[in-house]
């Protein structure tokens, strides 16, 4: 009995996406017997690309790093600033009481720079880590960034900075290890045999009748469904005119 593979615009799943749809497919159809079946070539055409798609999965995972440092750099300007536009609100108004205090975190800042945030990554976490480890070895300075309440801004400059060092240094030594790959070149031959392979499928079902395709292929299809989904939910939310830039990725099956 001619059996169905439903297909899937396979264009449409971002890199991280298509690796782990790849990867719980074949894990699918592994538990079937491809020789018996007459699949064997055509599934290890498909099969071979894994490597070239491992590839392609490192090479995205150190773009996940490359967003994260990025949102935790942002994130770390935005309170630097914060902190430096706060002690020039209190000298605006006039407070004769913190006007010492206001003084003393002028001088650090003139000492240090207000264009901390506009340095390279690099360049911005060292001079982020001189002018914290002063504020914390001088009693002056964090007596006057308690009078100025500032010291949960500071806190938590603290943290950021400390976290973007970490997450540098680990993307620093992911990339490292990380071959350059053409991930759309790879994609487009692993696109031409997953397709060959669903054709075979099909194709098979009607030559042999007496095996059972059927289940494998309900399998494959519930598995593609799920994907299929997903993919719609996306493009109706992008319709609606929300930004899906920002959305989570497609999640895998439990």
């Amino acid at each position: 009995m001619k059996v169905q593979i439903f297909r899937l615009p396979l264009k449409s799943l971002r890199n991280n996406e298509y690796t782990m749809f790849v990867s719980q497919l074949v894990a699918i159809f592994l538990k079937y017997n491809a020789e018996q079946l007459h699949l064997k070539k055509s599934f290890e055409r498909f099969t071979a690309f894994m490597p070239e798609l491992e590839k392609v999965k490192a090479q995205e995972l150190s773009s996940v790093y490359s967003n994260l440092i990025h949102d935790l750099d942002v994130q770390r300007d935005n309170v630097f600033k914060a902190i430096v536009a706060q002690v020039k609100n209190i000298e605006k108004s006039g407070l004769s009481a913190l006007m010492p205090q206001v003084a003393i975190l002028n001088h650090l800042f003139d000492k240090h720079g207000r264009d901390i945030a506009t340095d390279n990554y690099n360049a911005e976490t060292k001079r982020m880590n001189d002018l914290l480890t002063e504020i914390s070895s001088s009693t002056e300075i964090t007596a006057a960034i308690t009078a100025t309440n500032l010291n949960l801004f500071v806190d938590q400059l603290r943290v950021l900075n400390t976290d973007f060092a970490a997450k540098y240094m680990l993307r620093t030594e992911e990339g490292a290890a990380i071959e350059t790959v053409d991930a759309r070149a790879i994609r487009t031959e692993s696109d031409k045999a997953l397709i060959a392979f669903f054709d075979a499928f099909e194709f098979c079902s009607t030559e042999y009748d007496d095996l059972d395709y059927q289940t494998p292929a309900n399998e494959l299809n519930e598995h593609i469904t799920h994907y299929k989904t997903q993919l719609k939910t996306r493009d109706t939310r992008r319709t609606n005119g929300k930004d899906t830039t920002t959305e989570e990725t497609i999640a895998p099956k439990a």
